[in-house]
């Protein structure tokens, strides 16, 4: 969707969209609208009891006495209260409410009385909020139903300080690219985004905005001793892929001894759960296991596009996990690249298996200050926190603290979970080093996160179980349904406040 700014100026065609604060308190422009109506707008406001409150739409259709097609009010809520990111959210509502709506579309955003935003931010958030909200993916429809409507594919937004808003926007609107690339990823089904594919599509697309991408196959990571990412692919009729992603936006002076910070993702491409076979129902769901990668490759797009001033190494371990007569057997013991051995009692606890060697190279080759990995990685993590919150797992406290504050301020929340010797016992057995799960079904997110923490050393670490928030089965402010991309925004957030 294309967004543009421009100077104020008196709505007079299609739809206009005007700005209401809570206990029904106009903008400027909806009231001299209102006033042009004859009252019209407060009238329908008092009929359908809307006051501004937060995210609170009211649509009035062809009012008379104007040659608007409609009029969609839109409540910002208490104007203390609004920030940047309620008003992205009342972006994302906006384009729900008008997303299909024929001919043109003007967003009349105006100062708020009592509210510490100008009238430029709220415009440059209004259309990020859109932006996300306004994704779709239907590359493989070859027609449309015949009742779907256009979605909206432009958006003009006026506003006193046009250029101002034009620079923020542009700023907001390369994490939104990040987003959208997460979500195109995750989206994609199996048969088309295997792990070559995948490599070579970060390969394309991250080059292009100055990130050097390195992939490494199977080849080289046997060279390595990455038997326990390759063990999950050994079913698969798809070569295993690592790719390494590095931005370096620090001023030339600090480039050269520059520590790195670190973003792991796991990318199961497709999961079957190998031998242990999954159970049918939903299997198709199974294409977006990979989310943890998309995020990091997300991620990596969003900082790179907005130039940011730090140094980010970032790694994605890509497999399928299959069944055939080479597919790795319950039971198998297979080394580490770490050197430690692992027992697999379940091949269907494959995503630890990935990260791990994923997560020992970058600690050994690149030093990173701290890693955060993320990953689909348990269904126990749905049972504790549902879809609304990602679990966080740490060995750091500031670093857990921070991501944790960040995803309170934009709505990508988390959940600390516990970690501790009492559960990393539990991974202990006779015949290896240590088994990929648990004796029990309890606890079965954390004793994951106590395998991966086996092989981060003293390097501060953040492991995100997001298996609950990757994909969403109802729409909701900014995420259509299908492919959330939850972390993107979470983590360029955390990086943007900390790290440059």
């Amino acid at each position: 969707m294309k967004i543009s700014f421009a100077n104020p100026a008196a709505p007079t065609k299609g739809t206009a969209v005007v700005l209401c604060s809570e206990g029904g308190k106009w903008s400027k422009t909806a009231a001299t609208l209102d006033a042009k109506l004859k009252g019209a707008l407060k009238r329908a406001a008092k009929a359908s009891g809307f006051e501004g409150k937060k995210n609170q739409t009211m649509i009035v259709l062809a009012p008379g006495g104007s040659s608007l097609d409609r009029v969609l009010c839109l409540g910002l809520g208490k104007p203390a209260e609004i920030t940047p990111e309620s008003v992205v959210e009342a972006g994302g509502t906006m384009f729900a409410a008008i997303g299909t709506v024929a001919g043109p579309v003007t967003v009349h955003a105006d100062d708020i009385d009592k509210s510490n935003l100008k009238a430029a931010d709220i415009a440059a958030n209004l259309g990020y909020g859109a932006t996300l909200r306004s994704y779709v993916f239907e590359k493989y429809k070859t027609k449309k139903a015949d009742d779907k409507k256009t979605p909206l594919d432009a958006l003009a937004i006026v506003c006193d300080g046009a250029a101002a808003a034009r620079t923020s926007f542009g700023h907001l609107s390369k994490i939104a690219d990040g987003v959208k690339f997460t979500r195109d990823l995750v989206s994609e089904p199996a048969n088309v985004l295997y792990p070559k594919e995948f490599a070579q599509r970060l390969k394309k697309d991250l080059t292009k905005v100055g990130v050097k991408v390195t992939i490494l196959g199977e080849k080289e990571m046997r060279k390595l001793g990455m038997g326990s990412l390759l063990s999950v692919g050994n079913g698969s009729s798809h070569e295993s892929q690592m790719v390494v992603m590095e931005w370096n936006g620090l001023p030339a002076s600090k480039k050269k001894n520059s520590k790195p910070i670190s973003f792991i993702g796991k990318g199961v491409c497709f999961d079957t759960g190998g031998i242990s076979l999954k159970p049918a129902a939903s299997m198709e769901d199974m294409k977006w296991d990979m989310g943890g990668a998309g995020v990091v490759s997300g991620l990596m797009k969003a900082l790179a596009g907005r130039k940011a001033k730090c140094h980010v190494v970032s790694a994605v371990g890509l497999v399928e996990n299959m069944p055939d007569g080479n597919a790795t057997r319950p039971g198998d013991i297979v080394k580490s690249m770490s050197g430690q051995t692992i027992e697999i009692l379940n091949t269907d606890a494959e995503g630890r298996l990935v990260l791990c060697d994923v997560l020992h190279y970058v600690n050994t080759k690149y030093k990173p200050d701290f890693m955060v990995d993320l990953a689909t990685l348990t269904g126990a993590i749905i049972v504790a926190l549902g879809n609304e919150r990602a679990g966080l797992f740490a060995n750091d406290d500031k670093l857990a603290e921070r991501i944790h504050a960040v995803g309170e301020t934009i709505g990508e929340r988390v959940w600390r979970l516990p970690l501790g010797e009492e559960y990393n016992k539990d991974l202990n057995t006779d015949a290896a080093d240590m088994k990929n799960i648990g004796s029990g079904r309890g606890a079965g997110s954390i004793t994951a996160a106590q395998f991966l923490q086996r092989f981060v050393g003293d390097t501060p670490w953040v492991h995100l179980d997001i298996a609950g928030v990757t994909w969403s089965k109802k729409d909701t402010t900014l995420v259509p349904r299908g492919g959330t991309a939850f972390g993107v925004r979470l983590l360029e957030r955390f990086v943007a406040d900390h790290y440059g």
